[in-house]
């Protein structure tokens, strides 16, 4: 029997999202301007991120960010080449950001302990600033989230995007920059009055066992995101994509009523989503569009439209809601547990 929705953890913390981004850029602000001079001062035009699970997600968001917005070159790390292989990469002139919730895994601390050693300047991002993790930044940003109960990550998450989108303002310096991140919480809060189309639309699915979530640029982020908050929540087999690869093969896939779930925002790649969402059309998918753009939503069997429209570097903290919402409803009418799915723990850590 499906539990009443606003009494869980999850519904609550979902919820808390615009309060925690608000605590995060108040409190931050001068953490993150001391990294970007740090940044600056040593030079460094090169960034790795050492992340797992949702963190990771934040890292590929960051990909975007630091590469759009301030021209920094980003990879993503491999912490197996430092845990299991022993051959750690040289890291030179870098700067290595740690993202994790807990920052307690070994294979993240690892990477960090590394940098450090290699005498790259290290960050941390994470919920906890007293962790192992954060012991090997030379800077530290909290998140400022407070306790996490429900074990699918929401509110942490997106205080991840908006560390990362703090360290991006400061590093540019520029006063618009700022002024629409301090915009931003109020975006959220608006967003999240989609709860009750997104419950609506959430029935429709019940027995939906394969999906496909597509986004592009800084929403690339949000496609992997949002395929994992189904996959872990609803048990769903949810494949995420950039367009550009799916095109690549995985359009064979398409047969009538496949579901995808199309993540297209105002801005540079909005035209590119709307041709992937006629071609989509074309082959008879079923498509769940969540987007603020006319062109997308008018094709979408089920348009789940974003009620205010942010820059596009920021829109993935407003993007990510619907996704949240829908896993929250979907997991609610297959009646799972919505704060503890099965076989998963609130703290993972790896080797």
């Amino acid at each position: 029997m499906a539990t009443n929705i606003s009494q869980t953890h999850l519904f609550r913390e979902i919820h808390e999202q615009p309060a925690v981004l608000r605590r995060l850029f108040i409190e931050e602000w001068a953490t993150a301007q001391a990294l970007a001079d740090l940044i600056r001062e040593r030079d460094i035009d090169n960034v790795i991120i050492a992340a797992r699970g949702t963190s990771d997600n934040a890292g590929r968001y960051a990909q975007y960010v630091f590469g759009a917005m301030n021209g920094l070159s980003v990879g993503l790390s491999a912490p197996s080449l430092f845990s299991i292989y022993r051959r750690p990469p040289h890291m030179g002139n870098s700067l290595v950001l740690g993202i994790s919730q807990s920052g307690q895994s070994p294979d993240i601390v690892g990477v960090l302990a590394e940098a450090r050693r290699q005498g790259a300047l290290t960050a941390v991002l994470t919920n906890r600033p007293a962790s192992p993790l954060a012991e090997q930044g030379d800077v530290v940003i909290a998140l400022h989230a407070e306790e996490e109960r429900a074990v699918a990550a929401t509110k942490t998450y997106t205080a991840e995007l908006g560390a990362v989108a703090l360290i991006s303002a400061a590093l540019s310096g520029a006063a618009e920059d700022r002024a629409a991140l301090l915009a931003l919480p109020d975006a959220v809060e608006t967003t999240l009055s989609m709860n009750r189309a997104v419950a609506g639309a959430a029935e429709r699915y019940r027995y939906m066992t394969r999906c496909v979530t597509a986004g592009r640029g800084f929403n690339y982020a949000t496609a992997f995101e949002t395929a994992l908050k189904l996959k872990e929540m609803t048990y769903t087999i949810v494949e995420p994509y950039s367009p550009a690869d799916f095109l690549h093969g995985p359009l064979a896939m398409i047969e009538p009523g496949f579901p995808v779930i199309v993540i297209g925002t105002t801005g540079a790649v909005a035209d590119d989503m709307a041709n992937f969402a006629r071609t989509l059309r074309e082959r008879q998918a079923e498509l769940i569009a969540i987007s603020d753009t006319a062109a997308l939503l008018e094709m979408a069997r089920i348009p789940l439209a974003l009620p205010v429209t942010v820059p596009e570097w920021l829109s993935p903290m407003t993007a990510i809601i619907p996704g949240q919402l829908l896993a929250m409803h979907l997991a609610n009418v297959r009646d799972y547990n919505i704060d503890s799915p099965r076989a998963i723990h609130k703290v993972t850590e790896t080797v």
